[in-house]
Parts: C-alpha cells; sequence; structure tokens
C-alpha cells in the first residue's frame, strides 16, 4: 500500500525555481545627416522595413473536459496506525549489527590509510635527505617508484570504501524490505488500512502506536543480516609494504604497475 511504504521514507521538500522571459530590447535605427559644403538637406529616411510578425496571436485553443467517469467504489473508512520507524532501528538487532559493521570497517579503513599516508612521509623524507648523495637517475627511479607506490594505495583505498558503502546500501536495503512486511503483517491483523510515521503526527492516542508491536516482531523476523566480507584481492597491508627500490637502468616495474 502506498500509505505503508510512506512509513518507510522521510518528507523531502523540493524547491522549484521559475525562470522569467524578458523580451529582447527592441533597438531604434536612426539615421543622421551630414551636411555637404554647407548646404543642409532634410534627413531621408529608409522606408520601414516590412518585418515577418515573429508572434501572431493565435486563436486560443478551447480544450473541452474529458467525460466524466462513471461512479467508482467509495474507499474504506481509515483506520490509521502510527509507526516511528527510528525507535525500531533503534531497538532493532539486525539494524545495530549492520551499522556495528560498517563503522568497524570504515574505522579499520580510516587507521590504514593514515598509517599509508605516514609511510609517503617517510619516504619522501628519505628522498629528501638522500637528494644531495644520490646519482639523479637513482633518484629520479626512487621518485617515480614512490610515486607509483601512491597512486596504487589511492585505488585500492578507493575500491575498499566503494565496496564498505555498496555492502551498507545492501544491508539497509534487505533490512527496509523486511520491515515493511513486518508492518504490513502488523497492520492486518489490527485491522489497520494507513499507516503514518510519528514524526508527521503532532497528536495520537496510544491505541493507534504499533511501534512496540512491531519491533518486537520485527526482531523475531530478521535478527541479523548477512553482510558480504570485504575482498581479499586488494589489501591495504599490500600496498603499505615498502617496495625495494629498482637499479637505475630497470624501467620494466613502473610500466607494469601502471
Amino acid at each position: 500500500m502506498p500509505a505503508q511504504r510512506a512509513s518507510l521514507l522521510t518528507a523531502s521538500a523540493f524547491l522549484f525555481s521559475a525562470v522569467a522571459a524578458w523580451p529582447a530590447a527592441a533597438q531604434q535605427q536612426q539615421e543622421w545627416f551630414v551636411p555637404n559644403q554647407g548646404q543642409q538637406r532634410p534627413a531621408q529616411q529608409r522606408p520601414a522595413q516590412q518585418r515577418p510578425q515573429q508572434s501572431q496571436q493565435r486563436p486560443a485553443t478551447r480544450t473541452e473536459a474529458p467525460p466524466p467517469l462513471p461512479p467508482g467504489q467509495q474507499p474504506p473508512a481509515a483506520v490509521i496506525g502510527i509507526v516511528d520507524v527510528q525507535e525500531i532501528q533503534r531497538v532493532s538487532t539486525a539494524f545495530n549489527q549492520v551499522r556495528e559493521e560498517i563503522e568497524r570497517r570504515r574505522q579499520k579503513l580510516n587507521d590504514d590509510l593514515q598509517r599509508e599516508q605516514n609511510s609517503w612521509r617517510e619516504q619522501q623524507q628519505q628522498l629528501a635527505n638522500q637528494r644531495s648523495s644520490l646519482p639523479p637517475d637513482q633518484l629520479r627511479q626512487k621518485e617515480r617508484d614512490l610515486q607509483d607506490r601512491i597512486t596504487d594505495s589511492q585505488r585500492i583505498f578507493r575500491e575498499r570504501s566503494r565496496a564498505i558503502e555498496q555492502a551498507a546500501q545492501g544491508a539497509l536495503m534487505e533490512i527496509e524490505q523486511a520491515l515493511g512486511n513486518v508492518i504490513r503483517q502488523v497492520a492486518a491483523s489490527r485491522h489497520v488500512n494507513l499507516v503514518l510515521p510519528r514524526p508527521l503526527v503532532i497528536y495520537n492516542d496510544p491505541p493507534f502506536d504499533l511501534t512496540e508491536e512491531v519491533a518486537q516482531q520485527f526482531n523475531k523476523v530478521l535478527r541479523n543480516v548477512t553482510i558480504p566480507p570485504e575482498s581479499g584481492g586488494a589489501q591495504p597491508n599490500a600496498a603499505a609494504t615498502p617496495r625495494p627500490a629498482a637499479p637505475a637502468g630497470q624501467q620494466g616495474q613502473s610500466p607494469q604497475r601502471r
């Protein structure tokens, strides 16, 4: 039911900007007469050119009203129920499990990124200290290796972050679908045909509120959500491991990593 589906979504406001069209200002052409050897002649005006009228008034099209529809079935009397989705999420075992797992993965990603960035700074400082003692070719090779490592690490962290967000979206979608089914079950058991989210209701009597019953039933139906494990193909530890400096004449490693 649309009303039951609306209980899972927050209200959104759309702003429409009005675009005003200003007509282009008409430019008046004036002709000036320049006296020739003291003789004054009246200015001759060119005949006004006949321009086709661009905006011709068209006869207003008369739209006929559609014929009336035959009498339909009258909607039933509204039996309203109130549900607080945020309260259900707060006490939901599955929702808290997903939230804790996603936060753990994000924190681990931030820790790995901070560790990798510190390693970049250390290597950059080492190169700065060795700038006067290393041959130019070997110094440039080490700088290229460091830049390749930074580029690879950034790509790995972007892929990990994208995978975490996709896992979170998939888990929340599963929770949303299960919660919708539970709300429909509880509403049907109470003969409720219209469910409203609590933030949109200013006042309601306690018998209208289905939140506690929905929360209890939801914890019975969905206690946990299976979240795909993190991909083991691109580990931050592999990117954080310092690579040995290639000899000055060896150029094969950088093109392969690129």
